[in-house]
């Protein structure tokens, strides 16, 4: 592996975080499925496209984009190895032979230049230290006229359908886990702009979805999930059985009203956001 520059990150998401999402992957796509129609349409992957998937994570989105480019190739690149282990496993249990994962920090990854047709991201760019130089690395390694396509969280918002769900957490969240530390850097679509603008892209859009987020079958299952979740479980670490039995019943009353038959849905909300290398 090169020079890691987000060594906070690096850090983070080889320890424990990085451990429960590679246990949980199913969990953790199943959250954000609902978006994953609008990323790979503004991404528009053709068969023979060479693809960089940046903050892969266990590959979920690596190895569609694998399938779509089916006479290309696709690189997924993450910080996590125990992620990243996960992801090969997936690739090859699944039969995908286009595609390899390599752990690097994509700020500063020596990625050949204009190697890309594609770049993708589903959410791991807004962690970057120098957001600036991370997507100016990422640029490089697109071929002039390559696109790239990523998903960011919209701006938090107290009254929001997942706040009233989880109202039960809201007096004990009293920062992020160490993994979670930057998420809000990319909320703002000014600051997008201002971002891929002195990284040197071109085009920008950045388009609003709104999608169900599944967070599990019934609500004392997504109960048990969501406080296994990093942030949680790093707000949570020192609280007390009964503080946690309170929480967990709470909780799970917050979920009630979310359970459908097909989960426990909770609506959210991206920032779907393209960009070109000119």
């Amino acid at each position: 592996m090169e020079t890691i520059a987000n060594t906070h990150h690096a850090e983070a998401w080889n320890g424990w975080e990085g451990e429960h999402w590679a246990r949980n992957p199913s969990r953790y796509n199943g959250i954000m499925s609902g978006f994953d129609d609008r990323l790979f349409e503004a991404a528009a992957i053709g068969e023979r496209d060479s693809v960089l998937d940046v903050g892969c994570g266990t590959g979920y989105a690596t190895l569609v984009a694998a399938r779509r480019a089916s006479r290309g190739h696709v690189v997924g690149v993450d910080l996590s190895a125990p992620m990243l282990e996960r992801a090969r496993a997936d690739a090859a249990g699944e039969g995908v032979g286009n595609v390899r994962f390599e752990r690097g920090d994509a700020q500063v990854h020596p990625f050949p230049d204009g190697a890309f047709d594609v770049v993708i991201s589903r959410g791991g760019v807004m962690f970057f230290a120098d957001p600036v130089a991370a997507f100016a690395n990422i640029r490089r390694a697109l071929r002039p006229g390559g696109r790239m396509a990523f998903l960011g969280p919209r701006g938090g918002d107290p009254d929001a359908h997942y706040s009233r769900a989880t109202a039960a957490l809201a007096p004990l969240m009293r920062g992020p886990s160490p993994a979670a530390r930057g998420m809000g850097s990319l909320v703002d679509p000014a600051r997008i702009r201002e971002v891929l603008d002195a990284s040197g892209f071109t085009g920008v859009e950045i388009t609003p979805v709104d999608a169900l987020m599944n967070y599990g079958s019934d609500a004392a299952d997504a109960a048990d999930f969501i406080l296994g979740m990093g942030p949680v479980r790093f707000n949570l670490q020192d609280a007390g059985e009964d503080v946690l039995t309170r929480t967990r019943a709470g909780l799970r009353a917050g979920l009630l009203s979310y359970e459908t038959a097909e989960g426990v849905m909770i609506p959210g909300a991206v920032w779907v956001v393209s960009a070109v290398r000119p």
